[in-house]
């Protein structure tokens, strides 16, 4: 299953005590390959370092960098399927170029995504996926 996870949905599933680390382990067991691209990892690696600190934010990298479930592409293109917050945008650009089967993300934003008729795509939140992977 590939997977592209917004940047919230991921600061959660990477809290220790959070309810969503499960799907973490999941990850690093290799049940679900997360789809990124260059734009995504800044991101991921910009907020890490705000939020959590430059060590956790490195030693994530490196895992993501390494990992064999992971998928990085870079599209080419800008879709502009998202109208509230362009910035989202770079989530469903990569959910098309990757061919992903979700994006992860409990942000409303992304409704205009769950609307496209074109491309489609299959939005998930953090419920539902930790549901699936159980």
């Amino acid at each position: 299953m590939k997977v592209v996870l917004d940047t919230n949905s991921l600061l959660q599933i990477l809290g220790a005590r959070s309810k969503y680390a499960f799907l973490f382990d999941k990850f690093l067991q290799g049940e679900y390959t997360l789809c990124v691209s260059t734009e995504i990892l800044f991101e991921y690696e910009e907020i890490l370092k705000k939020k959590a600190s430059p060590l956790a934010a490195d030693l994530f990298m490196k895992v993501i960098t390494r990992s064999r479930n992971v998928i990085r592409k870079d599209p080419y293109f800008r879709l502009g399927i998202i109208k509230q917050d362009n910035d989202d945008n770079k989530f469903t650009d990569c959910a098309f170029v990757c061919d992903a089967d979700m994006i992860v993300t409990d942000d409303s934003h992304f409704d205009d995504a769950e609307k496209s008729e074109f491309p489609t795509f299959h939005i998930v939140n953090l419920e539902d996926f930790l549901r699936l992977l159980k």
